[in-house]
């Protein structure tokens, strides 16, 4: 295989599983930050033992998400050398204030809270997590605000003598029309997960001390979390379609071929109709069967039901005048500047469809839970249980449609994926970090799941309710770390 294939599948394989822990840890700093100000407001010790339990889960997922996330950067320099040369002085500031700012706001007012239980006043302790949640919005905006870059390159000069995109104006690239629709989408998905995995190991719970002779002191504890993770999932799932309707649109104007490649749109119609389902030829390359809801796919790109939508053929023509002939050509399904069409078709529906399958079984649960009922039945059950992973695959597929969909470019308009590539990296070297770097995510994984499992099965602990964690201690007491 060629280098530039093994980096792909490489950078591909680490991000996907890195971003598995990025919603949850946004998401879920928000809703230990609500647990803990709800128990500062009502002194409801289920709403403490919510907090302790739930953070403790957010811990693990926020250490292995770190550990994942320090390799992204590194690869930049050892497998796209290329790139890292050419955007380097705009995609390196966001990435710089990310670091400097976000993660040390994240982490030291993280280990205040991890240390400061019983140490330092309740109200500033909660806001310590107030602040963790803060500092994962900022390096969530600053992240993408360098990804945004990529799909929609601003605020820059090329200087012909170095060869170098140089940033002119840094607002600019943070206020790219792409992120400004990006962020919210990217947070409101990540609260979604989030509110998700909260239901579905609440709801566990909630069936598994049902019968027991605790029930009366721990089933309105999980009811609190199921009932408010099922609340959050509806509300942020409905922003989520509301900011991925936007985004769709902006998409349509910056990147055409990224939306007509998501419907395998060869010509172009006005108006444009969307396939729920499409069998086509085996290298993508025309439809053979499909079912269309007239009209629909129009109203997502333009914002109307007979909006024009320019087909695959047209702006490949488009881009061949513009850029001339793709020198890649050979990697993609269809001829250069087309992406994969069956992995950029199927990934956008399921992207789409998992997240509303999503919002159904949250409906369903939190209707299923009204009034003090527990339910029963094993569908509901299994239904639960495949919920926290729902919007978590809907998020993986989101982000490969969007990288998948942007190539053949590495910079949509000024490099293409071949060229970003380091020029000396052999292919035993990349394939031996590939097949290195597997291995230890695998390890991770495993690591991850255990630490999870152990801790869910482990539960909410009791709390004596005559404690008062806000009241002042001793510094004179033996030092225990809670988490």
């Amino acid at each position: 295989m060629d280098p530039t294939d093994i980096a792909r599948w490489q950078f591909a394989i680490t991000t996907v599983y890195h971003f598995l822990f990025v919603p949850i840890t946004i998401g879920l700093s928000a809703m230990v930050a609500g647990y803990e100000i709800a128990w500062l407001r009502t002194r409801n010790t289920a709403w403490l033992r919510l907090t302790k339990f739930f953070g403790k889960l957010f811990l693990i997922n926020f250490a292995i998400g770190v550990v994942t996330g320090i390799v992204q950067e590194f690869q930049f320099g050892m497998n796209w050398s290329d790139y890292s040369r050419f955007v380097g002085d705009v995609f390196g500031a966001p990435l710089a204030v990310e670091g400097l700012l976000a993660f040390f706001l994240e982490s030291t007012f993280l280990g205040l809270w991890i240390f400061g239980w019983d140490r330092i006043p309740a109200k500033l302790h909660a806001a310590c997590m107030v602040l963790v949640h803060v500092g994962t919005l900022f390096s969530a905006y600053f992240i993408l605000a360098a990804n945004s870059w990529m799909q929609h390159p601003v605020g820059f000069d090329y200087n012909p003598e170095t060869g170098r995109a140089e940033m002119n104006d840094f607002a600019a690239v943070l206020l790219n029309k792409v992120q400004l629709v990006t962020f919210p989408h990217v947070v409101l998905s990540a609260y979604m997960t989030a509110a998700a995995f909260v239901v579905g190991v609440g709801f566990w719970q909630l069936r598994r001390v049902h019968r027991t002779e605790h029930a009366e002191r721990d089933l309105p504890v999980y009811r609190r979390a199921v009932r408010t993770g099922a609340v959050l999932l509806l509300v942020s799932g409905a922003g989520v379609v509301a900011t991925g309707d936007v985004q769709g649109k902006i998409m349509t104007e910056v990147q055409p071929m990224k939306m007509a490649a998501a419907e395998a749109l060869w010509e172009t119609e006005a108006p444009a109709d969307f396939s729920v389902l499409t069998i086509g030829t085996l290298d993508g390359s025309r439809e053979t069967f499909s079912i269309k809801i007239p009209g629909l796919l129009s109203f997502l790109a333009t914002g109307t039901t007979d909006g024009e939508v320019v087909g695959i053929d047209e702006l490949r023509e488009q881009y061949v005048a513009t850029y001339g002939q793709d020198p890649g050509e050979a990697y993609y399904s269809a001829g250069g500047y087309t992406p994969v069409i069956p992995l950029t078709y199927w990934t956008f529906r399921l992207m789409m469809g998992l997240g509303l399958v999503a919002m159904v079984v949250g409906a369903w649960i939190l209707w299923a839970t009204r009034g003090g009922r527990v339910p029963q039945g094993r569908a509901i059950m299994a239904a639960a249980a495949s919920l926290p992973f729902l919007p978590l695959f809907a998020n993986s597929f989101g982000w490969i449609f969007t990288e998948v969909g942007r190539q053949p470019w590495a910079v949509f308009g000024l490099m293409t994926t071949d060229r970003a590539v380091s020029p000396t990296v052999s292919t035993f070297e990349v394939t031996t970090s590939l097949v290195l770097l597997t291995l230890v995510y695998g390890l991770l994984a495993v690591v991850e799941v255990k630490l999870l499992l152990t801790y869910v099965v482990r539960g909410a602990e009791p709390i004596d309710p005559d404690h008062d964690p806000s009241a002042p201690h001793s510094d004179d007491r033996p030092l225990a770390v809670a988490y």
